[in-house]
């Protein structure tokens, strides 16, 4: 009994921090009731992710700009234009992949360092700073793309960034024996890193979980694991495009949990002028994440371009807004100095699969758009509800 009290306790302490693993987990068991195990077959899951991967990537970047108290409403179409400009240079120029994918992610960080020098040092508001960029990028894909509309990206090699698979190795009673190791690795990966973090917590004197139920947090989310790579292992394995949101993950955990820059973002989120006067160059800064977001905006082109396997004029539109929505859901603060990577991963995660459940039910447009829009504004409350009750 004492360990469900507990539970509860910790639940309630970290409710910011669960409360976008419980609605994931609900619409999930939603789904698959409602259609009947069609939500979680190998096929659907595989493709949610596929489909959530250049959103989840963008969610990552803006979620770091929440954070610093700004935002971006330009990179949606920022990574439709450098998806446009990596489909010219591969089919009209003649690049091979391998100089492409390096370009395109310098022309991104050139771009979101220019707008952080725009907000940083200028001065200007980063809305009517990106809102510009916006135009800009909008009208530079209509420029781009004005003779054909379209440009068809005939290289596998870029087009399987978007819809290929990672090798086999062999069949181990027709599963990827590959993905299984990678599964395996990250759960290793997982508990090593959980236990390090209270064994530090611990050395400092911080407060941590009973044993108990730390030993339930590793078993819990190491069964989500193995379960998501079993699936996927069952299909075609993991996909490039789940391994290039790993990758992101990694990375930009270790960077905004064990740097110190990554110490100095959340400073600047939380409060500008302490951090100031603390001696914390809140300009670089601001360059620092806007750059960050203009590369990780080129990445979500290259996904995106490569899914689609072409170009078009309407390539970016609405994809600020999802990442945004994404970061929101999972469990940024629209105050700042608050937000996780992987909780923009896990936001982009559940706005897929509100989209995927609700076309798999033949739910309509326009009720998906509502349904969408209701849970950005649950998450918005839920966020301010629960920055109340910490003060």
């Amino acid at each position: 009994m004492n360990i469900f009290n507990e539970a509860k306790i910790l639940i309630n302490e970290n409710i910011r921090d669960y409360g976008m693993y419980i609605a994931l987990l609900i619409i999930i068991i939603t789904f698959t009731f409602l259609t009947d195990g069609l939500f979680i077959s190998s096929r659907n899951i595989s493709n949610l992710l596929d489909s959530a991967g250049y959103i989840a990537v963008l969610a990552v970047g803006v979620m770091l700009v929440i954070v610093i108290r700004h935002i971006d409403l330009s990179i949606g179409f920022l990574a439709g234009f450098l998806g446009a400009i990596a489909a010219i240079l591969l089919m009209q120029v003649g690049l091979p992949v391998y100089l492409v994918i390096p370009i395109i992610l310098i022309l991104g960080t050139i771009a979101g360092l220019f707008t952080g020098f725009l907000v940083a040092k200028v001065g200007i508001p980063a809305f009517v700073a990106t809102l510009a960029g916006w135009l800009i990028y909008r009208g530079a894909i209509l420029q781009v793309t004005e003779k054909t509309g379209t440009i068809i990206v005939q290289n596998d090699s870029f087009n399987a960034i978007g819809n290929g698979y990672i090798p086999s190795l062999m069949q181990v009673n027709g599963l990827h024996l590959l993905s299984l190791l990678l599964g395996g690795l990250s759960i290793v990966f997982y508990i090593y890193s959980a236990v390090s973090n209270r064994r530090k917590k611990i050395k400092y004197h911080f407060e941590v979980v009973s044993k108990q139920i730390f030993v339930l947090q590793l078993v819990f989310v190491s069964a989500i694991i193995a379960y998501i790579t079993w699936i996927l292992a069952g299909y075609n394995g993991f996909s490039w495009t789940v391994i290039i949101m790993l990758l992101v993950v990694v990375v930009y955990h270790f960077f905004t949990t064990k740097t110190v820059v990554g110490r100095h973002i959340y400073a600047v989120g939380s409060n500008p002028e302490a951090a100031h006067l603390s001696g914390i160059n809140v300009g670089k800064i601001t360059l620092l994440v806007f750059g960050s977001m203009g590369l990780l905006s080129a990445l979500s082109g290259i996904l995106f371009t490569a899914r689609l396997q072409a170009a078009t004029t309407t390539a970016g539109t609405l994809f600020e807004l999802d990442a945004i929505a994404a970061a929101y859901v999972g469990g940024v603060s629209a105050a700042g100095g608050v937000g996780k990577v992987t909780g923009a991963i896990i936001g982009a995660i559940v706005m897929a699969s509100l989209t995927s459940g609700m076309n798999l039910m033949g739910v309509g447009i326009a009720y998906q758009y509502m349904i969408r829009g209701g849970v950005l504004a649950l998450a918005v409350i839920f966020d301010v509800t629960t920055r109340k009750k910490g003060k």
